[in-house]
């Protein structure tokens, strides 16, 4: 009776050092698994994924120079990224509304939007070109008088040829996106097309059947540049910001734009901008 409560006792005292030790051993590592993950908050990004190459839809994804350059970016501030494609008016909507972080979507900064938005320094240079067929009379700006011209609604393309031709002009015609803008001119119903540069010739370019050319006139448009747009007062502003100007000064910002533009940006006009 001594000897079986004994060996009782030795087997209740021998499971219960296994059980410690299984209980120290799983501490241990749940301790060691806590400490070797890292917490990465995940911003939400609003674009317009209609405006190839910055930014389009390609397979069910969105990819572009936007998508790529705002990834890095967010990798050097230590962010993830979860970016929703909702349209090019929506986003001025959700950043207002501050049911985004910050938008992506080439969007130029100028004095009208920075009364409503906050912008993060330049990150591209661009300026609005002129998308004609083959053949076209135009040759200038100044031939768009009397023409019908097709913009995408809402950018600086449209304001362009609305100083061109009068703001009310029944011959501008104003398109949800380039897409369609470009569509309109293929179809016969627009004798141009007005939209950024790298846009207009990144189409031309990669649809050679349509038989495109784009033209330049330095004189009528303006340089612009491109900005993450902020909801007004944001506090993640300035910690993005730091990241991009870090992007641009380390090289990863040159490595993308010549993975999708195949030349070498002119990162001084861009810094001078900052």
């Amino acid at each position: 009776m001594k000897k079986k409560a004994m060996l009782s006792f030795l087997l209740l005292l021998t499971l219960s050092l296994i059980l410690s030790a299984c209980g120290t051993s799983n501490e241990k590592a749940d301790d060691k698994d806590t400490g070797s993950k890292e917490t990465k908050k995940t911003l939400r990004v609003v674009t317009d994924a209609a405006y190839a190459p910055f930014e389009y839809m390609d397979k069910g994804k969105i990819v572009g120079f936007d998508i790529d350059l705002v990834n890095a970016v967010a990798k050097e501030a230590g962010y993830e990224l979860k970016v929703d494609h909702v349209g090019w008016d929506p986003i001025f909507v959700e950043i207002e509304g501050k049911r985004a972080d910050f938008a992506v979507s080439s969007i130029t900064i100028n004095d009208e939007r920075k009364q409503s938005y906050d912008f993060s320094s330049a990150y591209f240079l661009s300026t609005n070109k002129i998308l004609v067929k083959e053949g076209s009379p135009i040759k200038s700006a100044a031939d768009l008088k009397d023409k019908v011209v097709a913009v995408q609604n809402g950018t600086t393309g449209q304001e362009a040829v609305e100083g061109l031709l009068g703001k009310n002009n029944e011959k501008i015609k104003k398109f949800e996106n380039n897409n369609l803008a470009i569509m309109e001119l293929n179809s016969g119903g627009a004798d141009a097309v007005v939209a950024d540069n790298t846009v207009v010739e990144e189409y031309a370019k990669n649809n050679p059947n349509d038989k495109l050319i784009v033209i330049e006139d330095a004189d009528a448009f303006d340089a612009e540049f491109y900005g993450l747009m902020f909801p007004k007062g944001s506090e993640l502003r300035d910690k993005i910001d730091a990241a991009l100007k870090t992007v641009l000064d380390n090289g990863t910002y040159t490595k993308i734009y010549k993975e999708w533009f195949g030349t070498e940006p002119d990162i001084e006009k861009i810094k001078a901008q900052q």
